[in-house]
């Protein structure tokens, strides 16, 4: 039986950052191994063998990647190498499948997957929501994805007909942040769109678009650094919605890396490798047949549709800042959903069950959870409770309850109606595996909190040397899914095993090489435990499962420095 997939393809802009010859640190040295790991050329990494990669099979992976490139295989990270790792690009692995398979044979087919297809070649589309800031009109935005469409059934058997319900086979929305795909958007600058491939799941062919990107229509290159040409996004975003993957012709539309504009929407033809990618899929168009059919109930676009461009107007002030993951000690710290969140300021990095960091690079919090403070400087603190599932965050002395990423009705509320002493901060809060309590920490003290009555038990607080070998004033406090528990206090951690009140022995470790992985000195302490003996070795990835509603959704996405 076939397997019902959906992948989904993540059309993304990078900053372009200034490179020398050769990486000149570590971190260009780990951002060059993500890259060729998130792009299929190295396998995903076994935890228990950590960063470890042979000399040969790196030179290999980047020679693979430099024949896909059209660039000169000399097997380093030189700095044409360099360079084009840091062009604009869509997310999609260049080549799908194992490294194993990618050296022994090349791609032989420009789609995903065997059942990656629409079974019928008359497909509906239709437009759910408009950029709110964007210069462009909505009248316009039709218009750029019908050419946009159309360019794809020029050159094949498809029609695409637009239709004023939200049933289309292919829904575009242009949305912000967290918009119930589980893969919210992260503003200005960073993640552009993205693109699931055909299949039998409801959301197979819907394309996202961040809104608070800058989207302009420049057919003449004129306004080339201001924004992000519509028109040739959607067409690539819309081959991957019909089954296409990556192509390394260069004068491809699906080529990995963002070309910029591709000239006037009505004159634009697919270059031939597309044309066959698209013929392999649904075959030809045939003589004489209309590819534009009507779209009931709209007004039907124009043969010239587009007027002059807009004058040029910043919609957008500049990036926050980030901080470096290799050098902070975190906020918070907090199991969510088996993934752990370090937050740090305003920013939070994600990592995975498969113990995989979801980038290198944090997401801004006020994009994920809707509901904080605006002008929130850090948060303190942050846990998943045990009895709902509800997410609470703890900022100065006042709380907040999420249902997933959307705050509850009636907060904040202060620290006191927990049964805490007016004015309280907590500094650290976790639910303990031995006995399912949740324990809230302000300083050298703790309260024991139920969950299920909504008050601090009797007797509290006391002083958190109940746990051996730790400091106080922690910054946080977390549960792993192997059941041990680590505490966090500045650069290092601490483990405790089950229920233990002792910290085990080795510790402290850097939280910056064993779970931000870094390459950073570890004075004296021991070798890494290994996956599956309760401890923690983090390796760079990007390739994620998601369970709900599908045997395999496989995604990738990620998100620039």
């Amino acid at each position: 039986m076939l397997l019902q997939a959906v992948l989904l393809a993540s059309l993304c802009l990078w900053t372009i950052h200034q490179t020398k010859a050769r990486p000149s640190n570590t971190h260009e040295f780990n951002k060059g191994l993500e890259w060729l790991t998130r792009y299929g050329y190295l396998p995903q990494p076994d935890p228990r063998a950590a960063r470890l990669q042979s000399k040969e099979e790196l030179a290999s992976a980047i020679k693979t990647m430099q024949r896909f490139a059209g660039l000169p295989t000399t097997g380093e990270l030189d700095q044409k190498t360099l360079d084009m790792m840091n062009q604009p690009r869509c997310s999609l692995p260049d080549i799908i499948g194992t490294s194993e398979l990618m050296r022994r044979r090349r791609r032989k087919k420009r789609y995903a997957l065997s059942d990656s297809l629409w079974k019928k070649t008359d497909l509906t589309w239709h437009v759910h929501s408009f950029p709110r800031s964007s210069q462009l009109s909505e009248a316009h935005v039709r218009n750029l994805l019908f050419y946009a469409f159309r360019a794809w059934s020029n050159s094949s058997a498809l029609t695409f007909r637009e239709v004023s319900s939200e049933q289309a086979d292919i829904l575009v929305d242009f949305t912000h942040s967290y918009h119930q795909d589980s893969y919210p958007f992260d503003g200005p600058g960073g993640t552009l769109a993205h693109a699931f491939f055909p299949g039998e799941h409801p959301i197979s062919g819907d394309t996202h678009f961040d809104y608070e990107e800058t989207w302009i229509y420049d057919p003449g290159n004129e306004m080339s650094g201001r924004g992000t040409d519509l028109f040739a996004v959607a067409v690539h975003e819309f081959g991957h919605a019909l089954g296409l993957a990556h192509s390394s012709a260069k004068e491809s539309i699906m080529i990995p890396y963002y070309q910029g504009p591709v000239g006037l929407p009505h004159l634009y033809q697919l270059p031939l490798d597309d044309v066959m990618g698209i013929e392999q899929l649904y075959g030809k168009r045939q003589s004489g047949s209309n590819p534009d059919q009507g779209n009931p109930g709209l007004p039907a676009p124009t043969a010239h549709p587009f007027p002059d461009l807009p004058p040029y107007r910043p919609t957008h002030g500049p990036h926050l800042p980030s901080p470096d993951r290799c050098k902070v000690h975190f906020d918070a710290i907090a199991n969510i959903r088996g993934e752990v969140f370090f937050f740090k300021q305003k920013h939070f990095w994600r990592m995975q069950p498969t113990q995989h960091l979801v980038s290198l690079d944090p997401a801004q919090t006020l994009r994920f959870w809707n509901g904080l403070p605006q002008d929130f400087q850090a948060i303190d603190a942050v846990y998943e409770r045990a009895n709902d599932s509800q997410i609470v965050f703890f900022i100065g002395s006042y709380y907040w309850v999420f249902t997933d990423t959307q705050v509850n009705p009636g907060y904040p509320r202060p620290t006191s109606d927990l049964g805490l002493p007016p004015g309280t901060v907590i500094g650290a809060v976790f639910v303990w595996p031995h006995n399912g309590k949740t324990y809230l920490i302000e300083k050298d003290r703790y309260w024991r909190y139920d969950d299920q009555l909504g008050h601090v038990e009797l007797g509290y607080p006391k002083p958190v040397t109940l746990w051996k070998g730790v400091p106080t004033d922690l910054d946080d406090v977390t549960r792993w899914n192997d059941g041990n528990t680590y505490f966090f206090k500045d650069t290092q951690y601490w483990r405790f095993t089950g229920g233990s009140v002792e910290s085990d022995a080795g510790y402290p470790r850097s939280t910056a090489h064993d779970w931000m992985h870094c390459q950073v000195p570890e004075a004296s302490s021991p070798p890494a435990p290994r996956h599956g003996e309760g401890g923690m070795c983090i390796c760079a990835g990007a390739a994620r499962k998601v369970a709900p509603l599908l045997t395999w959704i496989i995604i990738f996405i990620w998100a620039i420095c």
